[in-house]
C-alpha cells in the first residue's frame, strides 16, 4: 500500500509531497501530473519512494526504485526536466543509449522512455520549457538543440553538475530535518534562483556522445520488438512471430536486446505479459485466475504461478483475492 502525505506550506506556493510504496503502479500513481507509466522488469518484491518538493517555477525529486524498471511517457506537455544518477551501479538505458555514470539526462518537452536498474536513485528537477526558453534568450544562451522532443544522455560541465548536486544533497537533507525552512519566500526565491542558475550554466555545456551506427541499429531493431510487444494488447504474442516481424534471428535479436535494455527478449516480453496480467487481477478482471494467465500467453498455469510468484512476491490468487476484497 502507498503512504503518501502532501503537506502545504503557509501561502501554499510551495509544497511537499512524500509516498512510499511495495507496489510499482502505485509508485508510478503518486508521480502526480507526470504522465508515466512503469513495469517492473526483474523479479523480486518492489519497494520505491519518491519525495516531491514543489516551489513556484520549479519541483524537485528524488526517487528509489528497488527493480528494474522501465518508465515511459511524459512529464508533462511543455516540460523541461534534468536528472542525475544518484545511487545504483546497473546500467541506465535512456532511449536505446547506454548512459555512462557521469552523464545527465535531459529532455525538453520529450516522450520518456527509460530503463533503471535495480536499487537506483535518481534526483533532479523539472520546469516548464517556456520559463527555459526565456532564461536562456535573456541571458543569450544557446540550448542544446539535441535534447528537444526526446530524452537524452548529454555529456556537461563537471563544475555547474557537481554544485547542482550539492544543491539537490542541500535540499534533501533540509527536507529531512528542516522542511519549515521552506516556509520563508525569500528561502524559496533564493533556492529557485540558486537551481536555475546552475541549470542555465550547464545547458551551453552540453554534447550528446554519438552512439554509432551500429549501436543505432541495434536500437531500431529494439525498438520495433517492443513496439510490436507493447501493441499486442490483449492478443496472445509469441517471440517466434516478433523475430519474424523484425526480421531478426533469435540469436541477434537476444545480443541486440542485451545490449540495449541489459535483458533478454525472453525475460522482458514475460516481465511485460506478468505486468499486464497483474493489472487485470488488481482490476478484478477475468472470471479466474486461469483464463487472465491464458489471455496473455501463458499456457502452462502451474509455471506461470511460480513465475509470478517471483516475479511479485505473491500469488496470482492473492493479489486478485485482495482486489474483490477492495471492491
Amino acid at each position: 500500500m502507498a503512504l503518501s502525505a502532501t503537506l502545504p506550506i503557509q501561502d501554499s506556493a510551495a509544497s511537499l509531497f512524500q509516498a512510499n510504496s511495495n507496489d510499482v503502479d502505485e509508485h508510478c500513481a503518486a508521480l502526480g501530473r507526470w504522465r508515466l507509466s512503469y513495469d517492473q522488469i526483474s523479479a523480486g518484491a518492489f519497494a520505491g519512494s519518491f519525495t516531491q518538493l514543489s516551489l513556484p517555477r520549479v519541483e524537485v525529486f528524488r526517487e528509489i526504485t528497488s527493480q528494474q524498471v522501465r518508465q515511459y511517457g511524459q512529464l508533462g506537455a511543455g516540460s523541461f526536466g534534468i536528472g542525475l544518477r544518484w545511487h545504483g551501479d546497473g546500467e541506465i538505458n535512456c532511449n536505446g543509449a547506454s548512459v555512462a555514470g557521469t552523464q545527465v539526462i535531459a529532455c525538453i518537452d520529450a516522450e520518456v522512455d527509460m530503463c533503471t536498474p535495480k536499487a537506483f536513485e535518481f534526483r533532479g528537477v523539472v520546469t516548464s520549457a517556456a520559463l527555459i526558453e526565456e532564461l536562456a534568450a535573456n541571458l543569450d544562451i544557446e540550448l542544446p538543440r539535441a535534447v528537444w522532443h526526446q530524452l537524452r544522455a548529454m555529456e556537461m560541465a563537471d563544475a555547474p553538475v557537481a554544485r547542482l548536486r550539492q544543491l539537490l544533497t542541500a535540499i534533501q537533507e533540509t527536507i529531512i530535518s528542516a522542511p519549515g525552512r521552506f516556509d520563508d519566500p525569500a528561502a524559496r526565491q533564493a533556492l529557485e534562483d540558486a537551481l536555475l542558475v546552475e541549470i542555465m550554466d550547464m545547458l551551453p555545456t552540453a554534447r550528446s556522445a554519438d552512439p554509432g551506427r551500429s549501436a543505432a541499429a541495434r536500437k531500431r531493431t529494439v525498438d520495433r520488438a517492443r513496439a510490436l510487444m507493447h501493441g499486442s494488447g490483449d492478443r496472445s504474442l509469441s517471440l517466434l512471430e516478433v523475430c519474424k516481424t523484425v526480421g531478426a534471428s533469435p540469436r541477434k535479436l537476444g545480443y541486440c536486446f542485451q545490449e540495449v535494455l541489459g535483458t533478454s527478449p525472453m525475460h522482458y516480453w514475460r516481465a511485460m505479459r506478468l505486468n499486464r496480467v497483474r493489472r487485470d487481477l488488481k482490476r478484478g478482471a477475468g472470471t479466474s485466475v486461469y483464463d487472465v494467465a491464458v489471455q496473455h500467453g501463458f499456457w502452462h498455469f502451474s509455471q506461470f504461478s511460480l513465475d509470478y510468484k517471483r516475479h511479485f512476491s505473491e500469488l496470482p490468487s492473492e493479489t486478485l483475492r485482495r482486489a474483490k476484497l477492495a471492491a
